[in-house]
């Protein structure tokens, strides 16, 4: 008889370590999911992480002179947004695999947040005189070169 609990320690443990590496590998590959999404001209360019963080952020050496600021930040946050949804969706395909079956890992990781619109926007506090700061808009200047519009 003790030989049938020690060898079933040892399964037990065996299955211990399995769950242990399958845990690490979906580690893993959670962590390498991203997403990409590109404007239709190509000069704005967002990767995103498996949670919609942005990673990366890249703009056509022209799209200054091309695009106004407001565009460009519409822009990046459209299409991070975008990259947010495919990141998402690649992350519950490799959660899917080690959940219970007719568990749907979209509920489990919700909706990817979206982003607010421009007039929703929260406002910081001049920490000096406790006025709201000014939201002007600068879309017509340049930050490049100054004078021009």
């Amino acid at each position: 008889m003790p030989t049938d609990h020690r060898a079933r320690a040892e399964e037990l443990l065996a299955d211990y370590r399995r769950s242990r590496e399958n845990l690490d590998d979906t580690r893993r590959d959670l962590a390498a999911v991203t997403a990409t999404a590109a404007s239709d001209d190509g000069r704005v360019r967002v990767v995103v992480g498996p949670q919609g963080a942005l990673r990366e952020l890249v703009l056509a050496d022209d799209v200054a002179q091309r695009m106004r600021p407001a565009e460009l930040a519409a822009t990046v946050v459209r299409l991070s947004a975008e990259a947010a949804r495919t990141a998402a969706q690649r992350t519950a395909a490799v959660l899917a695999d080690v959940l219970p079956a007719g568990t749907d890992p979209e509920l489990l990781l919700g909706p990817p947040p979206e982003p607010l619109p421009r007039n929703e926007t929260p406002r910081r506090s001049d920490v000096s005189s406790g006025d709201a700061c000014d939201d002007e808009d600068f879309s017509d200047t340049s930050w490049l070169q100054r004078g021009r519009t």
